[in-house]
């Protein structure tokens, strides 16, 4: 999409521009150019000439890198802000407002959606995203702050803002964008903006700077969230970006990833934080474990409780940390009081909530508590104890195990008879100062007892006591060392039946029992729920995982429903850890699930433990120990021969690496000799080589000497011409001189020659020797080789042979083992299954009989209060009664009511009128003498509007009355056509009081047959002529005589 702009003077044509680089100087570097070509229309300042964009247009006119905005061209505003940008660039009168400035006032410009998502200087007119019209001042304030973080001055002008400036508007953009996600989607995008195509590279610092610091603490939204990171990766990743906006481009993704995992920061990021992001260092806190020992962990802005304990966990060497997370730990002491050892209060904290945000909120506790003195820490603990828990052997894993349970323990979690108490007491004393011969004499010895022996405990005996208690069973473990002690702790309290529990503190809302406190403790652990009463803390119920049928929870409470004596009741608690609870009751029933399937998977892959773990049904406990005992000593046994053929597996396996490399330096020697060999022939070749040339040089030599010597001959035969003829001329004796010097030359060169040749030929017979020495040598050393390689090789070869027979004997020996070790394996298998089959069968007898108990103690409570409840019951209703029949007596032994009848169809055809009129609820009036009125006075009236069940609903009552015993009477009484047969019988559709109050009466009955028994008897009667007529009796049937009897009272 473009818009044209109408130049001051009409052009017909236009030229291509460069549409957006930069205006402060950097006139020469372009970021991008278009062509655009003038229309001569007049710019429309209302927008009216924009056409709508859509993806498949926005496609082929916007670059690639900007290909992921495309999709999202609905979130964004384009017209209106294109429309307000060009109005703006109108107002201001720049023609260069994003390019450099045009030459002349023809040339024409257009403003895109790609210049809408690159650099620029200028303030931005509206928001580039549609948000709400009450965040777009908002929006247009956040630019400018990003402008000036940047240092691009209204005057064109680089101003660099110091840290502390640029600390204080990112605290303004944080306290803007944080609680809005409109707002947070809008600077992410503007920040883009200005890392697009910016020219200057301190411009694009401090942009991707300032991206980074947003994106460490709001993340965007999810369509906007895939644009920024398809884009920030592109950088981040791009071989031709600057190594440091690479770097930050990089940072930015990472921080993007945590953001989107986490959720934004709840509270502002102070400016410690900001500093420490900025400058690129760590801040430091300490995070507390239950023995009130410390470890210092690192943070910043972006830290999460899951990256702290990962951190936590490396700094201890920690390695299987899954079950443990941070918690918050507050402490209230109020006036000048110390803490008390138990009231303080841990809170699980999510794995995504920052740690900036929970120092945060420390804080602002702190400095809400009045009167009061808070204390809140960091502290590190298990979530929950595992069954795989115990086969974790991680030392520090043990340490903080038994560190918990310890700390649950003195605290009084868990309630144990005096002996358990005492043995525990010694096994902490050993575990804290090891083994000493007279530990009494310790100055510490007073002060470990009280610390090591929980406070409900320690009144239920004699201090003196305790301590002899404590020190006899103290000075038997001189056997034992502290891993031993610590060991034996924590299966002490895992065999409890609410050991190794993670315990949370509630309030009841609803008990169907009636047995519970108010305040109760949850215990929750791989058996199920247990109860505690908190003060003094006892034991009071459990409740096994198969009996919890179904579990839930809101903000402020969790139910169980559960079965209690095989009956379903459903139980409410109030807390603020629902959550939590119904987390750790899932995860443990899908821990028991999950070792159900395991364990039928291996019954069913082993037929053999299969039909041995179901046909293994002792018959009594003393059949069971005695099979224990004897798996217990097989186990011992096939143990024992295991580890003898593995130590004899591994001495085999010494020996033969032993003679592997043996074999491999013998190797090693022979490759050595050859190359030794491979070198002396070479120097034998190049020595015959030179001996050649040498040979060449003397022939060559040779030749020449021959050369000479025919010359010289010639040159003797001219000088005996020259004495013949003594009348030559002057030139014949210069040619006789020339001649002589000649010869005299070469015999000087034919003497040279003589030397050098034998001088070569003494070279030669000296090489000749030599090479023959060689030769011989090498021959020598080859037979010598050959002869020690012959000798190494069939030694080598014995060897071999010797050393493959012991292999195959280890091997066959190993496969015996083996064979031996999978037998073994099998029966240790068995053993153990039968084993843990036998505990499970123990677990369960306990379980029962604890059970019976509860339930026998439950069933005697119960019976005392239903006998004591149906005696208050009967008071009760007897005193209903009394009550009941004393307020209808109240109300007079004898009513009248009146109903007035509306006006039949006929009475209204004939146009007549009501005469009678009703007042109020109790008085009715007519016409009476000389036109004045008459009134009657009723205990109800019930006009032409009543209903029957309104007329039925003021005797409903006197159906009670009858069935307490009274007697009751309804008849009624007017005029033919007054309505009495439609009052008393009504229709089926429309009962009257009869069948009301038959129904009623069986309504009673059927409410009260297990309280009461009844018996019914009815009759029916007709006052005919003041006799009594029995209307039941047949037609056949003798009819009696009826009498009306009556009582003292004439009733």
């Amino acid at each position: 999409m473009t818009i044209d702009m109408q130049p001051s003077t009409a052009q017909s044509a236009g030229t291509s521009r460069s549409s957006f680089s930069s205006s402060n100087g950097n006139e020469d570097t372009p970021l991008h150019s278009s062509t655009a070509v003038s229309n001569g229309d007049d710019y429309d300042s209302d927008g009216s000439n924009f056409a709508p964009l859509t993806p498949a247009t926005l496609s082929m006119a916007i670059p690639e890198e900007l290909a992921g905005a495309i999709p999202l061209i609905s979130r964004f505003q384009v017209e209106g802000f294109l429309r307000l940008m060009q109005k703006q660039i109108q107002s201001a009168g720049k023609r260069g407002f994003f390019s450099k400035r045009s030459v002349g006032s023809q040339v024409r410009e257009r403003y895109t959606f790609e210049d809408m998502l690159c650099f620029q200087k200028d303030p931005i007119p509206t928001s580039l995203l549609k948000i709400n019209s009450d965040l777009v001042s908002r929006a247009t304030k956040l630019f400018q702050i990003i402008l000036k973080y940047m240092g691009i001055d209204s005057s064109d002008r680089v101003t660099l803002a110091n840290i502390d400036e640029r600390i204080e508007l990112v605290g303004k953009l944080y306290k803007h964008t944080l609680k809005r996600s409109e707002l947070r989607d809008e600077l992410l995008i503007q920040i883009s903006k200005q890392t697009r195509n910016c020219p200057d590279r301190h411009y694009l610092v401090k942009a991707w700077e300032l991206m980074y610091l947003c994106a460490s603490s709001m993340p965007p939204s999810k369509d906007i969230g895939g644009y920024l990171s398809e884009y920030v990766h592109n950088v981040a990743h791009g071989m031709s970006v600057d190594s440091e906006v690479r770097g930050l481009a990089l940072n930015t993704l990472n921080a993007l990833k945590h953001a989107v995992k986490a959720g934004p920061r709840h509270t502002i990021p102070g400016r410690e934080e900001i500093e420490a992001l900025l400058t690129g260092r760590k801040l430091t806190t300490i995070v507390f474990f239950l023995d009130e020992t410390f470890e210092e962990i690192t943070y910043d802005m972006a830290t999460t409780v899951a990256d702290a304990v990962e951190e936590l966990a490396g700094i201890i060497k920690l390695s299987a940390y899954s079950s443990f997370s941070l918690f918050e730990c507050r402490k209230v002491v109020t006036g000048s009081k110390s803490p008390e050892p138990g009231n303080e209060e841990y809170i699980g904290l999510d794995d995504n909530k920052y740690i900036g945000d929970l120092l945060a909120e420390f804080k602002a506790s702190k400095d809400r508590s009045k009167g009061e003195i808070l204390h809140c820490k960091l502290t590190l603990k298990k979530k929950l104890f595992r069954e795989s828990d115990e086969a974790i052997t991680d030392p520090m894993f043990l340490q903080l195990s038994y560190v918990q349970l310890q700390h649950d323990y003195i605290l009084g979690n868990y309630p144990v008879g005096r002996d358990d108490a005492a043995q525990l007491s010694a096994l902490q004393i050993l575990v804290e100062i090891g083994f000493v011969d007279r530990p009494e004499s310790c100055v510490d010895w007073n002060s470990l007892l009280e610390r090591f022996l929980p406070r409900q405990i320690a009144i239920t005996r004699a201090k003196r006591e305790w301590e002899l208690d404590i020190l006899s069973r103290y000075c038997s473990m001189e056997h034992l060392t502290k891993d031993d002690a610590r060991q034996q702790f924590l299966r002490i309290l895992r065999s409890l039946p609410y050991g190794n529990s993670v315990f949370f503190s509630v309030r009841k809302i609803d008990d169907p029992i009636g047995l519970l406190p108010g305040r109760i403790i949850l215990g929750i652990n791989k058996r199920g729920v247990h109860f505690f009463r908190p003060v003094p803390k006892e034991y009071l119920h459990s409740a096994e995982l198969r009996d919890i049928m179904q579990f839930g929870s809101s903000n402020t409470a969790v139910f169980f429903k559960m079965r209690v004596a095989g009956v379903l009741h459903i139980f409410q608690f109030d807390t603020k850890q629902g959550e939590e609870i119904c987390v750790a009751l899932q995860t443990h029933i899908n821990d028991v699930m999950l070792r159900r399937y395991s364990k039928a998977r291996s019954s069913a892959g082993s037929s053999i433990n299969g039909d041995l773990t179901n046909n293994f049904r002792p018959p009594s406990m003393e059949v069971y120990e005695k099979r224990v005992q004897d798996l217990s000593k097989a186990l011992e046994e096939s143990q024992t021969q295991a580890d003898q053929f593995l130590q004899e597996l591994r001495e085999k396996q010494k020996q033969d690496v032993k003679m592997q490399e043996e074999l491999e330096e013998m190797k090693d020697s022979l490759r050595s000799e050859k190359q030794n060999l491979a070198k002396v022939t070479c120097d034998r070749d190049r020595l015959r080589s030179w001996c050649d040339e040498k040979d060449k040089a003397l022939q060559a030599a040779l030749l020449e000497k021959r050369s000479l010597e025919s010359r010289l001959a010639k040159l003797g035969n001219l000088m005996i011409e020259n004495n013949t003829k003594k009348d030559m001329t002057g030139a014949d004796t210069q040619l006789l001189q020339k001649l002589q010097d000649e010869l005299n030359l070469r015999n000087e060169e034919f003497h040279a020659a003589e030397d050098i040749m034998k001088k070569l030929v003494s070279e030669r017979l000296s090489l000749e020797q030599r090479m023959s020495e060689l030769e011989k040598k090498k021959a020598d050393e080859i037979d010598l080789l050959e002869k020690n390689f012959d000798q190494e090789r069939k030694a080598l070869k014995f060897q071999i042979l010797e050393l493959e027979k012991k292999l195959e004997g280890v091997t066959q020996e190993l496969a015996i083992a083996e064979s031996t070790l999978t037998v073994r394996n099998a029966d240790l298998a068995s053993s153990q299954n039968n084993l843990k089959e036998l505990e499970e069968l123990r677990e369960m007898k306990e379980d029962i009989d604890r059970k019976n108990e509860q339930t026998a103690a439950i069933l005697k409570m119960q019976g005392a209060q239903l006998a004591e409840l149906e005696v208050l019951y009967k008071e009760e209703q007897v005193l209903r009664k009394r009550y009941f029949n004393t307020i209808e007596d109240m109300k007079g032994k004898i009513r009248v009511f009146c109903r007035l009848r509306p006006l039949n169809e006929k009475e209204i055809a004939e146009k007549e009128r009501d005469l009678l009129t009703s007042l109020d609820e109790f008085t009715v009036e007519h016409p009476w003498k000389d036109d004045k009125l008459k009134q009657h006075m009723y205990d109800r009236v019930f006009d032409g509007s009543a209903t029957q069940e309104d007329v039925f609903e003021d005797t409903r009552y006197l159906v009670q009355s009858a069935v307490d015993g009274y007697n009751v009477c309804i008849f009624a009484y007017g005029q033919t056509g007054s309505g009495k047969t439609f009052t008393v019988y009504g229709s089926e559709s429309n009962p009257g009081l009869t069948p009301r109050a038959t129904a009623e009466l069986f309504k009673i009955i059927n409410r009260d047959d297990k309280k009461f028994s009844f018996s019914l008897k009815a009759y029916m009667v007709e006052l005919y002529q003041d006799t009594l007529v029995d209307l039941l009796l047949s037609k056949n049937a003798k009819r009696l005589k009826l009498d009306i009897k009556k009582d003292l009272k004439k009733m």
